[in-house]
């Protein structure tokens, strides 16, 4: 059983970061996504590592995902890595083939940032079909320029009515909008910057957790 309600995608790529990863997870983070775009694969792989590790010791009912590269989520895996799957955007590898690559077992999530996306994404199945969606973004964010219209707090009922799929919510996601978007159905929210930035992470992620359904 996955706990979504905080999914922490991390920032950075250093060892500040593998330890505010380490540090969420602790205080209950289900799930913590390598995100470091600017790195090259070899790069990413050996963070991949070590975040996985960390948060493995730290908090092994945790899931690791890998941003965007299959690729690099299938090396650490043969590595014997505790690395979980892939969170594919659009323009990514398609849910198929990283399944394939990746192996049955594996978690992989999709952006389906429109009411279209999530509502193609409901309508696949088998390999096709992810076992996640995040969408965003909330509000305009900083850390990722999507190049799409805020879905605004009222656009995540419709997003969750239109699937059966968790549906995680992103986009610069602070601690004061926890609680309202727990009420809208949907099954977590993703944290940037809420908690990578913060003094304390641990505390961060545990503030974020005690916020959900308030």
């Amino acid at each position: 059983m996955i706990d979504w309600r905080l999914y922490l995608v991390t920032s950075g790529d250093g060892p500040a970061t593998v330890r505010a990863a380490a540090a969420a997870a602790a205080a209950g983070a289900g799930v913590v996504q390598v995100r470091a775009k600017h790195l090259l694969a070899g790069d990413l792989l050996e963070l991949v590592l070590d975040v996985a590790s960390a948060v493995a010791d730290s908090a092994p009912g945790t899931r690791v995902l890998v941003n965007d590269r299959a690729d690099v989520a299938h090396a650490a895996r043969r590595r014997g890595a505790p690395v979980h799957g892939v969170h594919l955007g659009q323009a990514d590898l398609p849910v198929a083939e990283a399944r394939a690559l990746l192996g049955a077992d594996a978690l992989v999530g999709l952006t389906a940032g429109t009411l279209e996306h999530v509502r193609e994404a409901e309508a696949r199945t088998g390999a096709h079909r992810p076992d996640y969606l995040g969408s965003g973004p909330l509000r305009p964010t900083p850390t990722k320029d999507v190049g799409r219209p805020p879905v605004g707090l009222a656009g995540y009922p419709l997003r969750v009515a239109a699937t059966q799929l968790p549906v995680i919510a992103i986009g610069d996601v602070t601690l004061a909008d926890v609680a309202p978007l727990s009420r809208t159905g949907i099954a977590g929210v993703a944290v940037v910057r809420e908690v990578m930035g913060a003094a304390d992470p641990g505390a961060a992620a545990a503030a974020c957790l005690s916020a959900w359904l308030r």
